[in-house]
């Protein structure tokens, strides 16, 4: 079963974090979401967090580890929120079990293939030799060797952990993702369709989400609102987390 939160009382609202990212980079949010009335559950995905390690890695897997969480916790009528990889899982959710979800938020992604883009990230994640046990400093100075945006470092600094007295290591399953990397890139299916209320919110600094991609997210989600938050990359959600809680509460509300 997934690792969760939950907080608050009310109409459930799941949140779904990124690829490489955990339910703690929502901890802030999902406390604001809670305060305006909803039970907020805060997941880790397989191979994140503190969720499990599994060499299966893809959507499939993903949606039905959040069906099962779901049935365990008699959820029902749901709100749901993804980013990145997270909004991925919220959208082939959406259109397989449509009855289970009321309203959909999507935070910089489209339903549209994207092709492998994190092949450096990779490159200094397996860089790091943690039989060498080495310091966090030393962790985030091999990382800058291949990553030049320091939020990056930092957001991936995140899942580090003291997996025993003087032993880190990574909270995700760096393996299995190594296995089959391109899986996170999968596009909804030609007829995939979710009809109810929809909001995509895109980062005005980002390019996940271009105008050209409208017409393909309005095939799938007819009912579908696209805002966008300016002066913000992909981490639209942490760079401006007023407005984005602000677009977000209107939408539910």
């Amino acid at each position: 079963m997934l690792y969760s939160k939950i907080e608050g009382e009310g109409k459930p609202l799941l949140i779904l974090h990124g690829f490489l990212g955990m339910s703690d980079n929502w901890k802030t949010l999902g406390a604001q979401f809670a305060n305006e009335g909803f039970e907020v559950h805060l997941l880790d995905l397989r191979n994140h967090g503190r969720s499990f390690h599994a060499d299966e890695f893809n959507y499939e897997v993903m949606v039905q580890d959040v069906l099962d969480y779901c049935k365990e916790h008699n959820l029902e009528n749901i709100n749901l929120l993804g980013h990145s990889m997270g909004g991925k899982v919220a959208m082939f959710l959406s259109v397989s079990n449509p009855n289970l979800v009321d309203k959909l938020i999507v935070a910089d992604i489209g339903p549209k293939y994207y092709r492998p883009h994190h092949q450096e990230i990779f490159k200094g994640l397996n860089a790091v030799d943690f039989s060498q046990k080495p310091s966090r400093g030393e962790v985030e100075l091999i990382l800058k060797k291949y990553i030049s945006e320091n939020d990056t470092i930092q957001f991936l600094m995140k899942s580090l952990f003291w997996k025993e007295p003087g032993q880190l290591d990574f909270r995700f399953n760096l393996k299995a993702f190594n296995l089959d990397y391109d899986a996170i890139g999968k596009p909804l299916s030609e007829n995939d369709l979710f009809d109810k209320p929809t909001l995509f919110i895109r980062g005005g600094n980002s390019s996940y989400i271009k105008d050209k991609d409208f017409e393909g997210i309005i095939k799938h989600f007819p009912n579908a609102e696209i805002a966008t938050v300016p002066n913000a990359g992909h981490w639209l959600h942490a760079e401006n987390p007023k407005l984005f809680f602000e677009l977000v509460m209107q939408f539910l509300k």
